[in-house]
């Protein structure tokens, strides 16, 4: 089964970029410098920040469905306006950690879920994306909890 991965929207964030630290502060937001690597994933070029590179922390609703799963989290984005896109493939930041991989039907609930090696996580997206009944998955880093991205049948 072919799935595709696409990071977040750049857009929304770019204003963002702009903002002096009381601004993003006021908007429970955080400038940071990535001082290693890996360490700061961002959610729209779905790779790690290179040391050096500034990064905004800020929280995202990643889930925002009228279920019990209604979710946001804390994640990292960069200025970087390349987008990642492709199907069957494994973005580099997934692919360096442990992944918990959640599946969802079309109101929002979660009907499985499981955890994986990033680097080994096709077949479990294809087993999970299986069923009629799933609408979407979800990826989160297993470590920390963060959403890491959205993938969707192709």
């Amino acid at each position: 089964m072919d799935f595709r991965i696409r990071g977040l929207d750049p857009a929304p964030f770019a204003p963002l970029f702009a903002l002096g630290d009381e601004a993003l502060a006021a908007r429970r937001a955080a400038r940071r410098i990535c001082d290693s690597r890996p360490g700061f994933p961002c959610r729209v070029t779905l790779r790690d920040a290179s040391p050096g590179e500034s990064v905004l922390l800020l929280n995202y609703e990643h889930l925002p469905v009228d279920s019990p799963y209604r979710s946001s989290h804390a994640i990292y984005v960069s200025e970087s306006r390349e987008r990642f896109d492709e199907v069957n493939g494994i973005p580099p930041a997934f692919r360096e950690r442990l992944l918990a991989i959640r599946a969802f039907d079309a109101s929002g609930l979660m009907v499985d879920a499981d955890i994986v090696e990033g680097r080994a996580a096709r077949p479990l997206i294809e087993k999970l994306l299986a069923p009629d009944n799933v609408a979407f998955l979800h990826a989160h880093y297993a470590k920390r909890g963060c959403y890491a991205g959205r993938i969707e049948r192709a």
